[in-house]
């Protein structure tokens, strides 16, 4: 498939590596419509993107709100063959804190955001990818997650996130084989630690020092560098059902 041809959905697309994913893609020629669960940030990322980008806000832990969103934007845009999952929380918390052990219901608010949210973002975007006309390859779409290197090298105090990550990680390979018949791809990708709006909003002698546990580049992750890695998997056929890490070569210490 050709990045021209792309009409994407990006979840989490109000900021971030899933605005950065946007950006990209309308500057190469794509449709995007970004859906965030923020209204008015969703509405100004829409309109910086211009005639060629919408938002619609959307919750995705909500099912009907995702196959409404889904659906209404495949008719905005005239197809879909593209779905990057962006959206997703931190939820840091110590299993046993300070104040007492962590409250069940924040494990389980970071997995309807991050696992169940892109479960159910990946099923709407499918049902209606496979209604497409399929290329000279059989292709019809392609699914991408976003995962972590926190999915493989959890820190303390990560393990609500580690576990959605690595759950987003161990959907790929099944949906991939599933969705095969249908001639949609489904892959992930584990970033290290990237300049966003939550690392750029930590003191610079924090971000220097994580940019230094970066065995090379000894840098912040960019977020173009995100977005033009979708674009290498959207145009290559051949990577299907596995994850790839955009880390620098950095693994995690315990804390």
């Amino acid at each position: 498939m050709k990045i021209t041809e792309a009409r994407a959905v990006i979840t989490g697309g109000a900021s971030g590596l899933g605005f950065a994913v946007a950006q990209h893609l309308v500057a190469q020629g794509a449709h995007v419509t970004l859906f965030d669960v923020q209204a008015e940030p969703g509405k100004r990322a829409g309109r910086a993107l211009g005639e060629r980008a919408r938002f619609i806000q959307c919750d995705v832990t909500s099912e009907a709100a995702v196959v409404a969103a889904m659906t209404a934007a495949a008719a905005a845009m005239g197809g879909l063959n593209l779905l990057v999952n962006c959206a997703g929380i931190i939820g840091s918390a110590r299993t046993l804190g300070k104040s007492g052990p962590m409250p069940g219901e924040l494990f389980t608010k970071v997995v309807h955001v991050n696992l169940i949210g892109t479960f159910l973002c990946d099923k709407a975007a499918a049902a209606i990818m496979q209604q497409n006309t399929p290329n000279a390859d059989g292709e019809r779409g392609l699914i991408v997650h976003t995962s972590s290197v926190a999915a493989f090298e959890g820190q303390i105090g990560q393990a609500a996130y580690s576990a959605t990550k690595a759950g987003v990680v161990g959907m790929v390979l099944p949906l991939a084989r599933e969705f095969a018949a249908f001639g949609i791809r489904v892959m992930a990708i584990a970033p290290g630690i990237f300049s966003t709006p939550m690392m750029d909003g930590m003191p610079q002698e924090v971000q220097d020092s994580l940019a230094r546990q970066v065995p090379f580049p000894s840098r912040l992750g960019r977020p173009e560098e995100y977005a033009r890695l979708v674009q290498a998997i959207f145009e290559i056929a051949m990577l299907n059902g596995e994850t790839i890490r955009l880390d620098g070569a950095i693994r995690m210490q315990p804390r």
